[in-house]
């Protein structure tokens, strides 16, 4: 039991419930268990219980079972189902005078609800967003110990008017209270939320605070203090001006101050402030950087502190991680997380999607500080335009969702949904634009973006064709289509079944909204892409493949017939595609999918995977990381040669493709090798030099040997002490 003592004369206190609680399962809402047998921690998921409080496999369904490649989209049944979890735990206040003595429980699945000493004491069905409840009323004396219990139910008992956290991937869904809990105690006025919105050009920092009072009195003394968060030096103080407006009890305190010599934030630079508000009776401290980030339309890229920056990066998939075998309390480990955003930046990602849902809120805490780029996804995903949740629910829990992050200078695109092409989200977007005074863009998922300032996600899956489609024994011809970077149809036929092909030609990345434009239209679509997911190729940790590519490992790559053969191909492919989605410069971010997800290679076997061999420990697959870290080079290279065999004896010109993500000039050597076994048979040396935000093309011409076999060129530069490379195998004939 948690004993608390509070001066009456104490500001605010954040008083930490979590830990062990006590959990119970209920099969309907009949009342609130009698006994608890159960240990679980908090935050957490359900299946951390000890005993186990559930099964989720039991009474399945297992028709698919037999099929181990059983692609588990359509029926749940396997599913948590209609149960009800209670967690419990006791706590004392031995000051119980204070105006505010709130719960704030940051992030909950699915339909929270809250009692305190046997009554209801509120509920929130929302399970991405925070739940706050009054706790005041329902408080015994001080010094008496208070019974604070939480009920969190199943996904499909859920109301068709909110989000479910829709992902046809998935198939546990396993509830719990996955966030922190927590008690704030303090006195009136109340600070209930804080904006910051912070204007880089002129050197300041608007603030918008909510202040909830117990009275109509329109005066209020509300001081702040800005400081430096690393150094703590004060940047700034002072008394916010006085304000008159006061509805329903809560005034709204508008004002700016001036940041003179404010230092910028970014991913190369996370440089952290702090703000505190304090009206006399209670403190409120929030986080922030000084930077903006917003849509070039105009020249089609995003701009970070109003300069052109590309963002590279990958997708951390919570939710689905939520369901891997070797999860445990890893989300929870502070010390896991760090290194995991550790290993993003050795990576050279400086962006990263969170896709389909949102993490703990610690994880934002580590991205503001170590510095990257989030595009925050609602965990929406639907096929078809749902029946029951309309603009105007979805609209609240956009609010929700905004009011909880906007102060994180890491979170720089609010996404509204993934993949789906109906209205309903691009009507809640406008409704609710407007309260982030930071204005971010929004992304639409494939509608058309929903605001002229907004971005555009494209999904360019080039080998999804492959997928149970096309067996390459027996045809004789591929056609493909796709759009030129000018927005032209242009078709190609691959008479000799060489995926290279599809990378031979720049194109426009896809995007659902665009394919259904008339090609008069597409030319001028220039809203800023952002590729959050490409490939189709997945592996399962152990080198099995996913439901998604076991046809294109059959069909493609058939000599790739074990997992370490794999390993390197998909290092291989991935790495190509990287290289030509960045070099072409048509689009202004490329996220890889997937840098943390499950891994499911018994049943029920999943669809995508991440690249962890070792994931306590956060150890990469090697080659992975040999072909795809130079991928990412911020100054980087690739062989624009698209030809997996080609003739002996002749001379043959070998194009290079440089870019350059920086804002300095980078010149050097490129060394154009031509190798076999290992040993190098011709090399070339380059000058080169690309300048800032540029991309540049080279050339080699090589004499190809007569002697016929297997070779591979390679491409190197040296940037920052590091060694970057783009390679091509090549059969010589």
């Amino acid at each position: 039991m948690l004993n608390i003592q509070l001066s009456i004369f104490a500001q605010r206190q954040l008083i930490s419930l979590n830990g062990t609680w006590e959990i119970a399962k209920t099969d309907t809402l009949s009342g609130i268990p009698t006994s608890f047998t159960s240990k679980i921690p908090v935050p957490g998921l359900v299946d951390m219980a000890n005993p186990a409080v559930e099964e989720p496999f039991a009474g399945a369904l297992d028709k698919d079972k037999n099929n181990p490649f059983a692609n588990n989209y359509g029926n749940r049944s396997y599913m948590y189902n209609n149960s009800l979890y209670w967690y419990k735990r006791t706590f004392n206040l031995e000051n119980t005078n204070s105006d505010v003595i709130q719960l704030k429980l940051n992030k909950a699945m699915f339909h929270t609800r809250i009692y305190l000493n046997g009554k209801l004491a509120g509920e929130n069905m929302y399970s991405f967003t925070p739940t706050y409840v009054n706790l005041k009323p329902f408080l015994n004396e001080a010094g008496k110990a208070n019974e604070l219990i939480i009920s969190v139910g199943c996904r499909n008992n859920l109301p068709d008017t909110v989000c479910r956290g829709d992902d046809g991937e998935k198939t546990l869904f396993c509830p719990g209270i996955y966030d922190d809990v927590k008690i704030i105690q303090s006195g009136f006025p109340y600070i209930n939320n804080v904006q910051v919105a912070p204007n880089i050009i002129a050197k300041q920092l608007r603030i918008v605070a909510e202040i909830k009072t117990d009275k109509s009195d329109k005066t209020l003394n509300l001081s702040y203090i800005v400081r430096e968060l690393a150094s703590k030096k004060i940047v700034a103080q002072g008394v916010a001006p006085q304000n008159t407006a006061v509805t329903n009890n809560q005034l709204k305190v508008d004002f700016t101050v001036s940041l003179p010599d404010c230092k910028l934030w970014s991913p190369e630079s996370p440089f952290l402030y702090t703000l505190e508000l304090n009206t006399g009776a209670d403190t409120y401290e929030t986080r922030f950087g000084m930077r903006t980030f917003r849509s070039d339309k105009q020249n089609s890229v995003v701009l970070l502190n109003e300069k052109t920056y590309y963002m590279r990066g990958t997708n951390i998939a919570i939710f689905r991680f939520f369901e891997d075998s070797q999860r445990n309390n890893l989300p929870w480990d502070n010390k896991w997380v760090t290194t995991l955003h550790e290993r993003f930046k050795d990576m050279h990602w400086n962006s990263f999607r969170n896709t389909l849902g949102f993490p703990p809120e610690r994880w934002y805490e580590i991205a503001d500080s170590m510095g990257f780029l989030v595009q925050d996804e609602y965990p929406l995903w639907k096929q078809k335009p749902p029946k029951y949740l309309n603009s105007d629910h979805l609209a609240k829990e956009y609010t929700a969702w905004m009011r909880e992050r906007w102060n994180h200078p890491c979170v720089v695109i609010w996404d509204a949904q993934n993949e789906s092409k109906y209205d309903t989200s691009s009507i809640a977007t406008n409704k609710v634009r407007s309260l982030d005074l930071s204005n971010r863009p929004w992304d639409n998922g494939y509608n058309r973006p929903a605001g002229e300032n907004d971005i555009m996600e494209s999904h360019p899956y080039l080998f999804g064709k492959y997928f149970n489609k096309y067996d390459l024994k027996k045809i004789t011809t591929i056609a493909d289509t796709y759009f030129d970077a000018n927005g032209v149809k242009q078709d190609i036929t691959k008479d000799d079944h060489d995926y290279l092909s599809l990378m031979a030609n720049p194109r426009t990345p896809d995007n659902s909204w665009v394919n259904k434009s008339k090609d008069e239209d597409r030319k001028t679509v220039k809203f800023p892409i952002i590729i959050n997911e490409y490939g189709w190729l997945w592996l399962n940790r152990d080198g099995s493949p996913t439901t998604l590519d076991k046809g294109i490992f059959a069909n493609v790559f058939p000599e790739a017939d074990t997992p370490e053969k794999r390993f390197e191909v998909y290092a291989k492919i991935m790495g190509m595609k990287t290289e030509f989605w960045r070099a072409h410069r048509l689009a202004a971010g490329v996220l890889h999918f997937c840098g943390l997800s499950y891994s499911r290679s018994t049943y029920p076997i999943g669809q995508t995977s991440d690249n962890w061999i070792d994931l306590k420990n956060l150890v990469m697959e090697p080659h992975f990381v040999q072909y795809m870290k130079p991928a990412f080079s911020p100054v980087g290279l690739m062989i624009n040669f698209w030809k997996s065999k080609i003739e002996g004896g002749k001379e043959q010109e070998i194009p290079i493709m440089m870019v350059n993500d920086t804002y300095e000039k980078w010149s050097g050597k490129i060394n154009l090798t031509l190798e076999k076994d290992g040993k190098v048979v011709q090399d070339q040396i380059i000058s080169a030099e690309i300048q800032a935000l540029g991309n540049e093309n080279y050339s080699a011409t090589l004499k190809l040997p007569t002697e016929a076999g297997k070779y591979t060129l390679v491409a190197e530069i040296v940037y920052n002490k590091e060694s970057v490379k783009s390679c091509r195998d090549i059969t010589i004939e």
